[in-house]
């Protein structure tokens, strides 16, 4: 390797040893702010409580209809979004269980 070889690899690698410690310095967000904690999503009881009622209503059995998501829609009511052997359904459903309606998704 030659002088001017060194000196130009040098001067490449120069900037990467200034920057390393900068980017190591980026933190996350605090828990309170990370996109996860901003959305409630309804408790797996009631999520199975509306899975069985999607499936009354679509003359399914109880284990071909999941839960595919759910969001809390005020401090009492959720909505979870369900799907019965390929169709789509919407429950809405208190935090004491009691349904309030399921609806196919158009």
């Amino acid at each position: 390797m030659t002088k001017s070889n060194g000196w130009s690899a040098a001067r490449l690698l120069f900037p990467l040893v200034i920057l390393a410690p900068v980017t190591a310095c980026v933190s996350s967000p605090p828990p309170d702010q990370m996109a996860r904690t901003k959305l409630q999503t309804a408790p797996a009881d009631l999520q199975l409580l509306c899975a069985d009622a999607a499936a009354k209503s679509a003359g399914l059995t109880q284990s071909k209809v999941l839960p595919t998501n759910s969001q809390q829609l005020d401090a009492n009511t959720y909505r979870v979004e369900l799907n019965a052997t390929g169709r789509r359904f919407n429950c809405i459903i208190d935090n004491t269980g009691k349904v309030a309606s399921v609806q196919p998704v158009a």
